[in-house]
C-alpha cells in the first residue's frame, strides 16, 4: 500500500469527507463498496468516523443533525499552511467562509467555504499530513475535479487563494477544462459546463475513488441502493462511472490507466 507524503503542498486536495443523515447506513454502503473499516473521528461537528484501509485513514463520514434535512455531498479539502490567512484570501476574492476557521482537536485547523460560483470546499491546516494516509489502491481517493460554470474565471480564484498555476487544456481534453498545478504537479481539474447542466445540482467538487473494475463497481453501487448517473466510459484518467450513494451523494469510481 502506498502511503501519502508527510505533508501536502498548499492547494493540494488532502482529504475528502461526507455528511450523511444515517451514519450507520453510510458506513454499511462504503464498507460494502470499498472495503472500508471505521475508526472514531473528531467530534467537533457531531458524530464522525474515519473510513480506513489497513488502519490508514482515507476519508471521513459524519452525521447531520436530525433536524437538518440537507442534500448530502462529498467535500474536497485543500491543504493550507495557515487556515486563517486562507480564509481572508477567500473573502477578498469573492468567496464565502461558512464555517471556521476552527480547531479539530489535535488534527489541525479547518474551515468550510464556497468559491464565487457557489462550489463548496474545505480548507485543512495540519501540523503534519493529517489527511488521506493511503493512495493508489482500490478504495482510496484518486482525483478531485471541480465542475462549474466557467473554468477560467473560477480558476483565477483558486490561483489567487492557494497559489495554484492554472493551465487551460486543449479542446480535445473536453470543453472548458483547466488543470490546477501545485508547483509542477497537477493536483486537480476544473471542468466548465453549460449552465443547463446544473438544474439539479450547482457547481461542485467531485471526488474520484480508485476501484479495481469500474464496471463491477457501478453494478455494486446499484445492488447497494445507489444509482449510476453516467454508465462506465473511457476518460484520460481511466475507465470511470459517475454514481451516487443511497442518500444521493455523487462521486466517481475510476479504474486508472497505466
Amino acid at each position: 500500500m502506498t502511503e501519502a507524503p508527510a505533508r501536502c503542498a498548499p492547494g493540494t486536495p488532502c482529504w475528502t469527507s461526507l455528511m450523511v443523515h444515517s451514519l450507520a447506513a453510510g458506513q454499511h454502503f462504503y464498507h460494502e463498496l470499498f472495503g472500508w473499516d471505521f475508526a472514531p473521528g473528531p467530534q467537533l461537528l457531531g458524530s464522525c468516523v474515519r473510513g480506513t484501509l489497513d488502519g490508514l485513514a482515507v476519508a471521513g463520514i459524519g452525521e447531520l443533525p436530525a433536524e437538518r434535512r440537507l442534500p448530502v455531498a462529498w467535500t474536497t479539502y485543500l491543504a493550507s499552511d495557515d487556515a486563517d490567512e486562507t480564509a481572508d484570501r477567500i473573502r477578498s476574492r469573492g468567496g464565502t467562509v461558512a464555517v471556521g476557521p476552527l480547531d479539530t482537536e489535535r488534527a489541525g485547523r479547518m474551515l468550510i467555504a464556497s468559491d464565487p460560483a457557489g462550489a463548496v470546499f474545505g480548507v485543512w491546516q495540519s501540523p503534519g499530513h493529517g489527511g488521506t494516509e493511503s493512495t493508489g489502491v482500490p478504495g482510496t481517493p484518486a482525483w478531485h475535479e471541480l465542475v462549474t460554470y466557467e473554468s477560467a474565471a473560477v480558476g483565477a480564484f483558486y490561483e489567487a487563494v492557494f497559489g495554484h498555476r492554472a493551465r487551460r487544456e486543449p479542446a480535445a481534453s473536453g470543453p472548458g477544462r483547466t488543470t490546477l498545478y501545485a508547483g509542477d504537479r497537477p493536483v486537480a481539474a476544473i471542468r466548465g459546463r453549460d449552465s443547463a447542466a446544473f438544474r439539479e445540482r450547482g457547481p461542485h467538487w467531485l471526488t474520484y475513488f480508485e476501484v479495481a473494475d469500474a464496471d463491477a463497481a457501478a453494478r455494486r453501487v446499484t445492488e447497494l441502493g445507489g444509482r449510476v448517473l453516467r454508465t462506465p466510459y473511457e476518460a484520460p484518467i481511466g475507465r470511470c462511472a459517475e454514481v451516487t450513494d443511497p442518500e444521493g451523494a455523487v462521486f466517481t469510481v475510476v479504474r486508472r490507466s497505466g
